[in-house]
């Protein structure tokens, strides 16, 4: 329709000042186009023209897959791996060696989320001024190194700052994988996408119980060090040589990927087109950040991001003690962990593929927080340990409706720099509800915990909530936006890649 409106229809020009766009005095006759522009514009200038026929697009999309989300999805497996070393520790003998008591092991989980909470902000800066890939493997292999120091404090206090310390390091990469995400795939395939790293964090669970299962069952005078000691080694050496891999091996842009042909690298440009967003830009713009705090949406991902993130910070710390608190012993603790890590890798992949083919993510999100509130409540209200199980291992399945706001960020905001601080606010609100989510598991309350397993059901209200909302707003800009059916001056070329927000292209469209 670009170019071919009716007189009635109004086109949009985009001609604010270089003031106002954050990029200060420009020099007369420079257009937008040619200055703080996408990543990949100069490859978008090469490339205009190209078509991309079925063929070809299915290559490329394989290619995506092999070399970028395939080594996504082993290293979030390894980093909640390495997440949930607290939960299979506690069982290990965590917590009589460092002598904790009282509220102390809440502590444990709340001082890593503080960490990773002061420091999303600089993270998500530093991932757009710098190389995103690079970035992230750095802050991998250091997660690692600090990881495999765990074993080494002596005291409560020791611990605490190992965990910190690990929570600033983990920052960076969730953060990363959305902006890496949208750099690859088309909105229409980054569900999916998204589904399938995120859902990795269930084999994470099942290899991390076993290889603790495994330490726990060795004769203890066969062991350098106390097991749960030895788990911290292990898990941390298997990092340290993932974060060599990871940067060595992820390009930082398409346009940079090694494994790709001059002209694939063209026609991935082409590919991602449709996204309107671009590969990525390194300069911060103020008007952007301005648009994040105007945009409803933020603050609906926030609260969110919460809410989802109570429940999934006191499971994470407390699981393998709520196991025993069903009638398991610690080993078989261990084990029966294993099952929540299936049903969370299988079920979030199907739900991500059906949401992906009917294009329907916020069904997928409010499907989610329906079940959610029911396994809160097998959880919460009956006495019946095959109750309670079920309940545990529905949790599993809990991150639906958390993938598809993440996927909502990465779809439904361009800008990078927008796009970046969002994604930095949802991590936030990710934080805030991790950190409140083991204080809600109170000593007094032990070993049931009736309270904790309450506000897991209020938690998931409220998420549902939220999603009918996002839902709601999404539905009505889109129908504003066709009503007026605006577009951009055909004389802009490369829009794609000029790095709009979704407020200054009247021709984004919102997914649902």
């Amino acid at each position: 329709m670009r170019g071919t409106e009716s007189s009635e229809k109004a086109t949009v020009i985009i001609k604010a000042s270089s003031k106002e766009l954050g990029y200060g005095e420009l020099e007369e006759g420079t257009t937008r186009q040619q200055h703080d522009v996408d990543l990949g514009m100069t490859l978008a200038n090469e490339s205009l023209g190209l078509e991309v026929d079925e063929r070809t697009n299915k290559l490329l999309l394989r290619k995506a897959d092999l070399y970028i989300c395939t080594m996504m999805s082993v290293v979030y497996a390894v980093q909640y791996m390495d997440k949930q070393t607290n939960s299979y520790s506690s069982i290990m003998g965590l917590r009589e060696d460092l002598n904790m008591h009282g509220n102390q092991y809440s502590w444990v989980g709340t001082s890593f989320y503080l960490g990773y909470l002061v420091f999303e902000i600089p993270s998500s800066l530093a991932l757009q001024r710098f190389p995103i890939a690079k970035t992230s493997g750095v802050f991998i292999l250091l997660w690692g190194i600090v990881l495999c120091l765990t074993c080494l404090p002596k005291t409560y206090a020791g611990f605490i700052v190992t965990r910190t310390v690990l929570g600033v390091l983990e920052s960076a990469v969730t953060p990363a994988f959305m902006l890496l995400t949208a750099q690859w795939y088309k909105r229409e395939e980054q569900l999916l996408r998204t589904s399938i790293w995120s859902a990795s964090a269930g084999l994470g669970a099942i290899l991390g119980a076993l290889v603790a299962y495994g330490l726990s069952i060795r004769n203890p005078d066969s062991l350098s060090m106390a097991s749960w000691r030895l788990l911290y080694v292990v898990l941390g050496a298997i990092t340290i040589a993932l974060g060599i891999g990871f940067l060595i091996h992820v390009p930082d842009t398409p346009a940079s990927a090694w494994f790709l042909s001059k002209q694939e690298r063209l026609l991935t440009v082409e590919r991602i087109r449709s996204n309107r967003q671009g590969f990525g830009n390194r300069h911060f713009k103020r008007s952007q950040l301005r648009e994040v705090f105007l945009d409803k949406r933020t603050y609906l991902y926030f609260i969110v991001m919460v809410a989802a993130e109570i429940p999934n910070g006191g499971i994470g710390s407390f699981g393998s003690i709520m196991l025993k608190d069903m009638g398991y012993s610690s080993k078989q603790a261990l084990l029966m962990g294993t099952p929540f890590g299936a049903v969370e890798f299988g079920g979030i992949v199907l739900v991500g593929y059906i949401a992906q083919k009917y294009q329907r993510r916020m069904y997928a999100a409010i499907f989610s927080y329906c079940l959610n509130i029911l396994s809160g409540c097998l959880l919460a209200f009956p006495s019946n340990v095959h109750a309670q199980l079920a309940g545990y291992y529905l949790q599993g399945m809990a991150v639906i409706g958390w993938i598809c706001f993440i996927s909502c960020v990465s779809s439904n905001t361009a800008g990078h720099t927008k796009k970046v601080i969002t994604g930095a606010i949802c991590m936030i609100g990710y934080c805030v509800g991790n950190l409140i989510g083991p204080q809600t598991f109170v000593a007094t309350e032990a070993p049931h915990y009736k309270s904790a397993k309450i506000a897991i059901v209020v938690c998931f209200v409220t998420c549902l909530i939220v999603t009918l909302a996002l839902f709601y707003i999404n539905v009505a800009e889109n129908k504003r936006r066709d009503e007026r059916n605006e577009v951009l001056d055909p004389s802009f070329i490369n829009s794609e890649f000029a790095d709009l927000t979704d407020f200054e292209n009247p021709e984004f469209r919102y997914s649902l």
